[in-house]
């Protein structure tokens, strides 16, 4: 008689030969029933093989995502400034050059012409980057933006609770406060 054995391999069913005794010839063959159950059995295993390979293929692919974007993020740290050091070195040329000619030089005003040019240059290439420095004075008291140094009485009615003076002033970066300015209250 020749049965057919299902196994993890569907595609390539064994078949096996198995000779008849006395008692196989007693015995009441399989009913239809009981290989549905066994094949419908198969089936779920596979199905659950299928599904565990899913998984961990995914779960692999996610831990390799995770790794990438850490590495990514890492990197992107270490460069993050690299942009704005690049573009600050020409004015760190000039401080150099001005150092040099400080040493030499016997006219006063040429050194203040050229030290007002480096700061130019300077203000220049961080308003290109992004970053507007902040208009305090006479300007209503703002803890989201000042820092209140002191308070000292109002010159007039009309500037109480506003900024007198700025000790040091505060900047934005791209619409975001990046130093609070410091400034002098009056009361």
């Amino acid at each position: 008689m020749l049965k057919k054995k299902k196994t993890d391999n569907s595609d390539t069913p064994e078949i096996l030969n198995d000779n008849m005794d006395a008692n196989d010839a007693n015995e009441t063959p399989q009913t239809e029933g009981t290989l549905d159950e066994k094949s419908a059995e198969d089936l779920l295993k596979e199905e659950l093989a299928l599904a565990n390979d899913k998984y961990l293929r995914l779960y692999a692919e996610f831990d390799n995502f995770r790794r990438r974007t850490t590495k990514e993020r890492i990197d992107l740290l270490q460069t993050a400034g690299k942009e704005i050091v690049v573009a600050l070195l020409p004015v760190l040329d000039d401080f150099d050059r001005a150092i040099k000619s400080m040493e030499t030089a016997t006219d006063v005003k040429a050194i203040k012409e050229g030290v007002v040019l480096v700061q130019n240059k300077l203000t220049n290439i961080l308003s290109q980057k992004g970053l507007k420095p902040m208009e305090s004075i006479g300007t209503a008291f703002d803890a989201d933006l000042h820092e209140a140094i002191t308070n000292v009485p109002a010159p007039t009615d009309d500037m109480k609770g506003k900024v007198i003076d700025e000790m040091e002033k505060g900047y934005y970066l791209n619409d975001t406060v990046v130093r609070f300015a410091k400034v002098v209250v009056g009361a």
